[in-house]
C-alpha cells in the first residue's frame, strides 16, 4: 500500500473534516467523472479518436480515486498510485498533446473542489478553505507524475526511432544498394523518397558537429536528412527538393571539414556516394575549414585508395629523383616544377611565368625530370602517372 507523502510542516495540517469528506466522495467516483467529462470535453476534441472511451473513463476513475485517497488521507493501492505515470506513458504513445493533457488533469482540481464544497456544512467552511493548499497539492502532485512520464516516455520514443533510422541506413549500407526490397522498407523508415537525389557528406568524428548542425537545420526546414555515424566517420545525407539544392545544403555546411560526393539520383546509389563521400573526407588535408568535392580530389582519393601500392607507384615512378647523384636541391626544384605544371592549365608558358623563370628553363627541367625518371609531364599519360605518384609521395 502506498502512504501519502509528508507536507511542508510550514503548512497547516489538513482539517479531519476535509479528510472525511473527501472520504465519504469516494463513493460518488461516478458522479465526479461525470462532471468531469462534461468539462473536459472541449479539450479533449484535439484527441478523442486518439483514445478509446473504456480506456479514458478508467484511468480518468483510478485518478479521481487518487486524490480523493490522498486528500483523505487513505492508503493508496499500488494499481492506483501508478496511475499518473500510466497515463502520462499512453498518452504519449497515443500522441496526445501535452498542453491538452495537462490543462484536462488540472480540471480534476475544479471537480474535486465542487464535490467537497457540496458535501461541507456552513460551519466547515473555514477549515475548507484553509485546506485548499492540500487539495491543489494532490492535483499536482498527480499533473507532475503525468507530465514526467510522458516527457520521459517522448524521448525514449526519440530514442527507438533513431535507432530504427540508424539501423535501416545501415542494412542500406551493407545491401550496397543491390536488394530492392531493403532500398525500399530503409525509404520508408528513412523518409526517403526511393527515386529521389540526394547529396552525402562525410567528415572525421572530430568535425562532426558541423554535419550535426547542419542536419538539425535541413531538418527544421522540411528536408529529410539522415545523420549518423559510419565506422569512425559522421555521415549525413541529405534528400534534395525544389527548396534544398546542393548549393544550398554545402551553404549549410559553412565552414565544416568534410567531403562532398557527386549527386546520387535514386535511394539505391545513397551507398555508393556514401563511400565517395567518406573517401574523400579521409584525404581532406590537415589545415581544411570547408567542404571539398569530390571532382577536386579524385588524386587524393585514389592514391590513398591504392593503399600498399601507392608507396610502390610512388617509388616507381619517382624513385630516380632519389639517384646519389641529385642534390635534394635539385629534387626539390624539379618537383616543383612539375607539381606547378601539373596544377596548372598544362602551358608551359604559364608554368614558366609562376615560378619567375624562362619558359627554357622549364624546358631544361622537364627533360631532367625525363631524363631520371623515364616520365615526360608533357606527355598527357605521363602526366597523369605523375600527378597521382605526386600525391602517393
Amino acid at each position: 500500500m502506498h502512504n501519502p507523502p509528508r507536507r511542508d510542516t510550514a503548512l497547516p495540517p489538513p482539517s479531519p473534516r476535509i479528510a472525511e469528506l473527501a472520504g465519504q466522495c469516494l463513493d460518488n467516483i461516478d458522479g465526479l467523472i461525470g462532471e468531469w467529462l462534461e468539462m473536459v470535453r472541449p479539450v479533449r476534441t484535439t484527441y478523442a479518436e486518439r483514445v478509446p472511451d473504456a480506456q479514458f473513463r478508467d484511468t480518468a476513475w483510478h485518478a479521481f480515486e487518487l486524490l480523493l485517497r490522498t486528500v483523505a488521507q487513505l492508503p493508496v493501492p499500488p494499481h492506483i498510485a501508478g496511475v499518473s505515470q500510466r497515463v502520462g506513458e499512453d498518452r504519449a504513445r497515443q500522441g496526445v498533446p501535452l498542453d491538452s493533457l495537462l490543462q484536462a488533469a488540472r480540471l480534476d482540481f475544479r471537480v474535486v473542489w465542487a464535490a467537497l464544497v457540496r458535501r461541507a456544512d456552513p460551519v466547515d467552511m473555514a477549515d475548507l478553505v484553509e485546506s485548499a493548499y492540500h487539495v491543489w497539492e494532490a492535483v499536482e502532485g498527480h499533473v507532475t507524475g503525468i507530465m514526467t512520464a510522458y516527457q520521459r516516455t517522448v524521448l525514449e520514443m526519440g530514442r527507438r526511432a533513431e535507432d530504427e533510422r540508424r539501423m535501416w541506413f545501415t542494412r542500406l549500407l551493407e545491401s550496397e544498394g543491390r536488394n530492392p526490397t531493403v532500398v525500399r522498407d530503409a525509404g520508408l523508415a528513412l523518409g526517403f523518397a526511393a527515386t529521389g537525389r540526394f547529396l552525402c557528406a562525410a567528415s572525421s568524428a572530430a568535425a562532426d558537429p558541423g554535419l550535426r548542425r547542419a542536419a538539425v537545420t535541413l531538418r527544421a526546414a522540411g528536408a529529410p536528412v539522415q545523420h549518423q555515424m559510419v565506422g569512425g566517420d559522421a555521415v549525413l545525407v541529405v534528400q534534395l527538393g525544389k527548396h534544398t539544392t546542393r548549393a544550398c545544403v554545402l551553404d549549410h555546411l559553412g565552414d565544416t571539414p568534410c567531403g562532398v560526393a557527386p549527386q546520387a539520383t535514386g535511394l539505391a546509389a545513397v551507398p555508393r556516394t556514401t563511400v565517395l563521400a567518406m573517401a574523400t573526407a579521409q584525404v581532406l588535408p590537415p589545415d581544411a575549414a570547408a567542404p571539398r568535392l569530390l571532382e577536386d580530389s579524385w588524386l587524393d582519393v585514389l592514391a590513398h585508395q591504392a593503399g600498399d601500392f601507392a608507396r610502390d607507384l610512388a617509388l616507381d615512378v619517382l624513385g630516380g629523383l632519389d639517384d646519389p647523384d641529385v642534390t635534394g636541391a635539385e629534387a626539390d626544384r624539379l618537383l616543383e616544377t612539375v607539381r606547378t605544371h601539373l596544377s596548372g592549365s598544362g602551358s608551359i608558358a604559364e608554368t614558366a611565368a609562376a615560378l619567375y623563370c624562362h619558359r627554357n628553363t622549364i624546358q631544361h627541367r622537364f627533360a631532367r625530370f625525363h631524363e631520371l625518371t623515364g616520365r615526360d609531364v608533357r606527355r598527357p599519360a605521363d602526366a597523369a602517372l605523375v600527378a597521382v605518384a605526386l600525391r602517393a609521395r
